[in-house]
């Protein structure tokens, strides 16, 4: 302990003094007042409040405008409560929406959304600073003579140039930092807060009087509106609603028109949470400082709404919208507030877009396209990313009008509240752990309306804005999956899916199975998958849309080792599975004998009713395996397509072990473990155990060798052998494992790949026995299986003989057994007939056959019909009980598959098929 002591006070100091340093270094950050209230409080007012109170009271009467207020004001109150939710799950960083966006439903959406987020926050910038254009040459109009402050020309370029000088002011704050902007917003702020109080106080100070009007219709329409005061016939006047043209568009109003211009105003939200980075504690401003806007905002336009409807007349709010200038105590009061107001929301929007673009740049969504907007000034400000965004402005303000594009700007916004939403629901739905925000008044119903009230304002405003909005997000989406790095942010995507996967299969219930809907899951045992690329390739396309995993057994006991050796070797396994472009599960095992260890992996792959149901196994021979992850011809046409695996030998993610064949005692079997050979007796005893466990066993010989684009080159044939090679006296083609056979060749052939195959099935039999009887039987059959395959009837009455010559051979030669002998045998052959029994199989005649037989029926195999196919599938009988016999039923399986190229030797123990409806 005492020796410790010096070294934890030196971390301690250290760390003290580079916390230090560091508080000293840091950029000035904002407080949930000056970084989250004002700025939202000030975007959300903007203009609206002042030249837009009127125009919606007037039109929609107080009724209907409480209602406005109310459900556009539910809509975004549903979002604030998705990102309060989101915002107190964790550290909130630079980006805003973007970052909570992309933080949880991945890099595609967050992305996509981010990039037009950033463009609605460039040309929300240019659309208030064009709008404080107007608003300033609407009272200094050289070209208007009536009025007193006519003193600045007026032309397209005038305005570009008024225009640009107020951009420059906002880019001047900006580039100074995101306190300074704080400052100004501040100032601002006090500004219009005067001017609303004044609002407020002329309601009750100034008198009744007549406004003159700015416009009219036409010459019969009244020039003049009364100013009434308080007055209870006003107030039931302006209850109603009394749609009418818009004297400054020329066009008619209705409910959804004017909830469309309303709603504009309620669409700052997120001028605080843009600026998270600059923040002292997002986490708790956010939240508070959003929220307390939203109420302020409420209270103002609703408190407003019922003034002017109890002092206006019904006709000065419908033609003149800046009436509450002509009623103010001190006229131009309202002008300032308007002009400071827009100042700021354009301010806002600038600083806004360009934190979002930092953010996008800092997490290379896009590669070097927008490096340079990681750069940022000593006290921290992206200050590249500002001038980015004002060089954006700069240009959309060329288009000296932006009427058309202030109904799209808002359907970004919507569209981003939209994704904020399902962030939130989809966290929520998820059920994750770590999902535990600290703010909790909301569930996903909240989320749910949300994107519900966000989806239904977008096609309110437009619809063809909102549908090629929606489409434009789709296509970033795509591009940026595409092409973006994998991000180690988490996925929300892997969450759904584990949560909704974790459902079905607790509903899968094996209780329910049925042998109609039977599909191969298969339990593949790879050694090293270096030389088992062509198998596992082939298995794949056998698997039926059904459960496909690759088994892995290590030697080795867990006790001894200082870590689990498996978990480091996932990910190579996984790279593979990607590599190879197939679909298949990975599970590995540490065991003290590849037999303990497939056992392991019969017993727990799987889940519930996704279980493997047949086990695949290399064959035990000697011949020499191939590095086949180096020889392209393996790959699979995605990863042959790919320039970047084109260019190296073997992918850099790939750390299996060389293989062993220089080693003269290795075999390449599939089941080649390192560290201990596997011998023949386990193997057949691997076998034996599937067998026991029901299920279905398969032996994969010569596919070290097999290329899958080479063999599907026509034309493609794949023979199928039903009978029992190894039981001559035998030529059943019903049982269950011919069906077997016949069902996964029918399989293989239902396969996309493989539909051009021709199935080939041969039936061994004798000359003295009716050959059309019997193929007769077989079409029938394949008939009512609804297969389609060309019938080949082999005689092999030679190969027979042979079997029978031996066996006559064997009986004259053989002495009469003693008694216990003979005991002994015929309990041997009870115990055979019970397993005959339980395996549903035929019985092994291991030790009865002579090699000239087999050498004879392996012979007529390979002198069948040219060409030769591509795949052959034989009947694997069962292993013989006595386990004494094991190593001479392998040999007798080598000398049957001898030479025979790519061949499935397959033993089915479980009903398949099925004639039934």
């Amino acid at each position: 302990m005492t020796e410790r002591t010096p070294l934890l006070h030196y971390r301690l100091s250290a760390s003290i003094n580079e916390s230090g340093e560091s508080a000293h270094s840091q950029p000035q950050k904002l407080s949930t007042f000056f970084g989250v209230v004002i700025p939202t409080l000030l975007s959300m007012f903007s203009v609206v409040v002042f030249l837009r109170i009127g125009f919606v009271v007037g039109q929609c009467g107080l009724y209907q405008a409480v209602a406005m207020f109310l459900v556009a004001y539910l809509i975004i109150s549903m979002t604030v409560l998705s990102v309060c939710a989101i915002s107190t799950n964790g550290a909130l960083d630079a980006g805003g929406a973007y970052y909570m966006i992309s933080r949880a439903l991945g890099p595609e959406f967050g992305g996509s959304i981010g990039i037009m987020f950033f463009f609605a926050n460039v040309c929300g910038s240019a659309l208030y600073v064009l709008g404080l254009v107007e608003a300033i040459l609407a009272t200094f109009d050289g070209m208007d003579s009536s009025s007193r402050y006519a003193v600045l020309p007026v032309s397209y370029w005038w305005s570009l140039l008024y225009a640009t000088a107020i951009l420059l002011v906002c880019l001047l704050v900006c580039l100074v930092g995101a306190w300074i902007y704080a400052k100004a917003s501040f100032l601002i702020f006090l500004v219009v807060m005067v001017v609303l109080g004044t609002i407020f106080i002329s309601f009750f100070a100034v008198k009744p009087q007549t406004v003159t009007l700015p416009g009219h219709l036409t010459n019969s329409s009244p020039t003049t509106a009364n100013f009434t005061g308080f007055k209870a016939e006003t107030f039931f006047q302006n209850l109603g609603a009394d749609y009418t043209v818009d004297y400054t568009t020329g066009k008619m109003m209705s409910f959804a028109t004017v909830f469309a211009v309303m709603f504009n105003g309620c669409t700052g939200i997120m001028a605080g949470s843009n600026i998270s980075g600059d923040l002292k504690n997002p986490s708790y401003a956010i939240p508070r400082g959003t929220i307390t806007a939203v109420i302020f905002t409420f209270i103002i336009y609703n408190l407003l709404s019922l003034l002017v409807a109890c002092t206006c007349d019904r006709l000065l709010l419908q033609r003149d919208y800046s009436f509450l200038r002509d009623i103010n105590l001190w006229h131009p009061f309202v002008t300032i507030g308007v002009y400071s107001s827009t100042l700021s929301a354009a301010m806002s929007n600038l600083i806004g877009a360009s934190r979002i673009l930092y953010a996008l740049a800092r997490d290379d969504l896009f590669g070097k396209v927008l490096s340079p907007a990681k750069k940022t000034s000593a006290s921290g400000n992206p200050w590249v990313s500002v001038l980015i965004s004002w060089f954006l402005v700069q240009l959309v303000l060329f288009s000296g009008k932006l009427n058309t594009i202030a109904s799209i700007v808002t359907i970004f916004f919507l569209l981003v509240y939209a994704a904020v939403d399902l962030a939130c629901l989809a966290l929520e739905w998820a059920s994750a752990p770590n999902f535990r925000p600290t703010f909790r008044y909301f569930t996903w119903h909240t989320c749910v309306l949300g994107i519900v009230g966000c989806g239904v304002m977008m096609f309110l405003i437009n619809p063809i804005y909102a549908s090629a909005s929606i489409v434009f997000m789709l296509l970033l989406l795509l591009i940026i999956h595409y092409l973006s790095p994998t991000s180690s942010w988490g996925y929300i995507s892997q969450a759904l899916i584990f949560h909704q996967v974790r459902k079905y299969l607790l509903m899968l219930d094996v209780r329910k199975d049925h042998v109609k809907f039977w599909r191969p899951q298969v339990l593949l045992m790879v050694a090293n998958p270096r030389a088992n690329i062509g198998l596992i390739t082939f298995i794949n396309d056998i698997k039926k849309s059904g459960l496909y995993v690759l088994g892995h057994v290590q030697i080795g006991d867990l006790g001894l080792l200082p870590s689990d050796p498996l978990q480091c070797q996932y990910d190579s396994w996984l790279s593979l599975v990607d590599h190879l472009n197939i679909k298949a599960f990975v599970n590995l095992t540490l065991a003290d004998s590849v037999r303990h260890g497939v056992r392991h992996l019969l017993f727990i792959s799987g889940l519930g009713g996704m279980r493997p149901n047949t086990l695949v196994l290399g064959f035990y021979d000697d011949l020499p395996p191939q590095d086949q992850l180096q020889d392209h011809s393996f790959h699979s046409d995605r990863s042959l397509d790919d320039p970047a695996l084109a260019e190296d030998q073997e992918d850099p993610l790939f750390h299996f072990p060389p293989l062993r064949g220089s080693v003269p005692e290795d075999k390449n079997r599939g089941e080649a473990w390192v560290g201990k050979a596997l011998g023949p007796q386990e193997y057949v005893s691997i076998i034996a155990d599937a067998v026991k466990m029901l299920k279905n066993v398969a032996l994969a010989r010569y596919f070290g060798q097999f290329d899958r684009k080479h063999a599907l080159q026509s034309p493609v044939f794949v023979d199928v052998w039903p009978v029992n090679l190894l039981r001559p006296d035998s030529s059943s083609y019903v049982d269950t494992c011919s069906l077997f056979l016949l069902q996964l060749a029918c399989i293989l052939n239902m396969t996309r790949s493989w539909q051009k195959a021709k199935l080939r099935l041969f039936l061994c039999v004798e000359v003295g026995r009716s050959l059309k009887g019997a193929e007769q039987k077989l079409r029938l059959l394949l008939k009512e299986l609804r297969m389609k395959a060309d019938i080949y009837m082999v005689p092999w009455d030679e190969q027979v003989a042979l079997h029978w010559q031996r066996q006559h051979v064997g009986m004259a030669i053989e002495a009469e057994p003693e008694k216990g002998e003979r005991d002994e045998v015929q309990k041997e052959d009870e115990e055979e007939v019970e397993e005959e029994e339980y395996a549903n199989s035929f019985p092994s005649n291991a030790v009865r056959l002579s090699d000239d037989y087999l050498h004879a029926v392996n012979r007529l195999i390979l002198n069948q019909p040219r060409p030769p196919p591509a795949v052959r599938f034989l009947y694997l009988p069962r292993p013989p009980a006595d386990t004494r016999r094991y190593h001479n039923y392998l040999c007798q399986l080598e000398l049957l598959s001898r030479d025979l190229g790519p061949t499935l030797l397959i033993h089915g123990v479980t009903p398949v098929i099925t004639t039934d409806l």
